[in-house]
Order: structure tokens, then C-alpha cells, then sequence
């Protein structure tokens, strides 16, 4: 039986625990903005956005839940599932973004939710399913810490059966790259969407469990790299690595363009954005050091574990 009360319960008490995690990590608290779709809204629903800005360690994190309804389903969700075409919809998820100060600290995403299309015959089954994941974007290399990344991806993912680790992870490279750059966002994670086949009880299980870990895959690498040193070197080559951010979620990323396409609220989800961004033209670091071997090491697609 799908139970989406026990999915939302789940959601905002996995913010809930993130938040929690990160302002032990910070030391400063995310700011709380509880919101709701004004009456007549052609999408209705409400959220609550967490955030920190300017804060001791991230420059910027947001860690957001909504749930939405609608009348009728956006293209991005309708594109490769045309019999959603028309049907109401209810979803919700938490994502996050978290963008630290300091480059040796990569920025992760991760986010966890759930869809549900009402049958438009009386009686008939809905269409649901979860998606999510969890990506890391470096702007310096450590095996060490792609490696723990990876393999927290895996345990989180295992006890749901051996082959979703490796078909997620090839999900996840093949979804956060850069067609018009022919470049990898950052070194990649799980994704998977449109996910149902192990019914609703262990679906859900796997989102959970999907959840639960990533406090686990992210804290250690962030408490290793927070005090290394850096200047404007680091910082400017953050800010360049930082425009592949952006490009990506404004032009490719699923969330946010059935966000905006289904007239969600704006502020939370480009909250996903980082605040100092820079474009330079024709640009390609100096050979041999250590912004190149982002680029020829850690960007093209490899196995990790």
C-alpha cells in the first residue's frame, strides 16, 4: 500500500537531522523560512527552506522540503513518460546543496523524493515512483576522498540488491555532464529517478536508506579539508569551477526545471546557487598543476572502488 504520509514524515525529519549535522559543523544556525502557495496558484503546496548564508564554514547551504500538488504535469516530467500527460501530481523531496568557503572542501548535492499520479480512471492504480541521489563537485582531487564518497554511495545502496550501485553510479555520470562543454560536473555519486521495480515498502526503504547516508559520506571529507590553508589563488578557481554549476543546473538539471516549469516558489529552488561565480574565456589552467589534474584525474569517468 503507498503510505505518502509516511514519506513526508520521513522528509522533514531527515531535514530535520542534515540541519542538525551541519550547524554542529558551522556553528552557526540555518535560518528557517516556512512557506505555502498563495490560494489560486496553478501549483499548491508548502515547504520549509533551511539555509545559512555567509556562515562560518559555508558560504552557502540550503537545505530545502516541499510538497506540491498540481493539475497537470510539467514537460520536464512528461518528456519520457508522455501517459503522465494532462494528470494531477503530488510531490515532495528534500534537496540540498551546501557550497563551502574553502576550494579544498567540495560542494554536494543530494536529494531525496517522491512522485504520485492519480489514475484519471475511477479506481484505477496511480503512477508513482522515487528518485534522488547524492553527487560531490571537488575543485581539488583527493582519491581518499572520492573513494569514501563512493563507497558510502554503495553501502547505502547494497542491501537492495548489487546490481543499483554500479547502474546508478554509470546514472549519475552520464545525467551531471556538461554536453555543451563535453565535461563531468564534479566526480559523480548515485542517481537514479522513475524508480519503482522492488514495490512500495522496499522502494521506500532505499530512499531512506539513500538519506540516512549522507551525513555519513559528506561530514568526514568536509572535517578533513575544512582547515587547510588556501589564498585568491584557490578561491579564484573555485569561483571559475563554480560557473560549471551553474550552467548545469540552469540548463540540464530535471529539478529545477520542473520547478520552474510548474510554477513552484523561485527563492528555493535556485537556492541551489552559489554565491561568487566567475566565467573566464577560452580558459585552461597551468599544465601539471594541481587545478589541471582536476581536469585530466578526477573529472573523466572512472570506477572508484
Amino acid at each position: 500500500m503507498i503510505n505518502s504520509a509516511a514519506v513526508k514524515t520521513y522528509l522533514l525529519g531527515l531535514q530535520q537531522r542534515i540541519v542538525s549535522g551541519l550547524e554542529e559543523l558551522d556553528g552557526q544556525a540555518f535560518l528557517t523560512d516556512a512557506w505555502a502557495k498563495a490560494p489560486g496558484e496553478s501549483l499548491g503546496g508548502s515547504g520549509i527552506t533551511r539555509i545559512i548564508e555567509e556562515g562560518n564554514f559555508f558560504e552557502r547551504a540550503g537545505v530545502g522540503f516541499s510538497h506540491v500538488t498540481g493539475q497537470n504535469m510539467p514537460p520536464s516530467a512528461t518528456q519520457n513518460r508522455p501517459e503522465l500527460a494532462g494528470r494531477g501530481f503530488e510531490a515532495m523531496g528534500v534537496s540540498l546543496v551546501l557550497h563551502p568557503r574553502n576550494p579544498y572542501v567540495p560542494t554536494v548535492h543530494m536529494n531525496v523524493r517522491f512522485f504520485i499520479a492519480p489514475s484519471a480512471k475511477e479506481n484505477g492504480a496511480p503512477i508513482w515512483w522515487i528518485g534522488g541521489g547524492m553527487d560531490l563537485t571537488p575543485y581539488y582531487g583527493f582519491e581518499e576522498d572520492v573513494i569514501h564518497f563512493h563507497q558510502t554511495c554503495k553501502q547505502a545502496l547494497e542491501p537492495f540488491g548489487s546490481d543499483l550501485y554500479p547502474r546508478f553510479k554509470q546514472w549519475c555520470d552520464e545525467y551531471f555532464y556538461l554536453k555543451h562543454r563535453k565535461e563531468a560536473r564534479g566526480i559523480g555519486g548515485i542517481f537514479f529517478d522513475d524508480f519503482h521495480a522492488l514495490g512500495f515498502e522496499q522502494s521506500f526503504a532505499m530512499l531512506r536508506s539513500v538519506g540516512d547516508h549522507f551525513l555519513d559520506a559528506y561530514l568526514p571529507i568536509a572535517k578533513l579539508r575544512k582547515d587547510m590553508p588556501y589564498g585568491e589563488h584557490e578561491r579564484d578557481w573555485q569561483a571559475y569551477r563554480r560557473g560549471r554549476y551553474v550552467e548545469f543546473n540552469l540548463v540540464f538539471d530535471r529539478g529545477t526545471h520542473f520547478g520552474l516549469q510548474s510554477g513552484g516558489r523561485t527563492e528555493s529552488i535556485l537556492m541551489s546557487l552559489p554565491p561568487v561565480v566567475k566565467w573566464r574565456y577560452d580558459y585552461r589552467p597551468e599544465a601539471g598543476s594541481a587545478e589541471a589534474a582536476l581536469l585530466d584525474r578526477f573529472l573523466p569517468m572512472r570506477d572508484w572502488i
